[in-house]
């Protein structure tokens, strides 16, 4: 079982930046791709960021890109949102994502959430 508690949101200006954190609970943290989502209310969720085992590879949203930076430090089992130049239709509920092969079954684990509210 594997969970995940992101941390970091809160309400910014427009133009502003936030951190956000996602701490994983188990010791193989570090062999497994992490993402970010987000859900805006009344919206589906969608893809924002991902990044590979070693933090070799990233991968970003078109709507991001160029003002959003993923990373993680597998000594402490954590991935890093780190987001610049906010607008406010980046306003969400923002969510970490793994997924493991259980019995050969891909499992999805997401953290609770955090939110991140941009004003403008």
């Amino acid at each position: 079982q594997v969970q995940l508690v992101e941390s970091g949101g809160g309400l910014v200006q427009a133009g502003g930046s936030l951190r956000l954190s996602c701490a994983a609970s188990e010791h193989t943290f570090s062999s497994y791709t992490m993402r970010w989502f987000r859900q805006a209310p009344g919206k589906e969720r969608e893809f924002v960021a991902a990044i590979s085992w070693s933090g070799a590879s990233t991968y970003y949203a078109n709507s991001v890109k160029g003002r959003f930076t993923i990373s993680r430090d597998n000594a402490k089992n954590t991935v890093y949102l780190q987001m610049n130049s906010l607008k406010p239709e980046d306003t969400a509920a923002y969510y970490c994502h793994t997924d493991r092969v259980v019995a050969g079954t891909e499992v999805d684990y997401w953290g609770q959430g955090t939110q991140v509210t941009v004003s403008s």
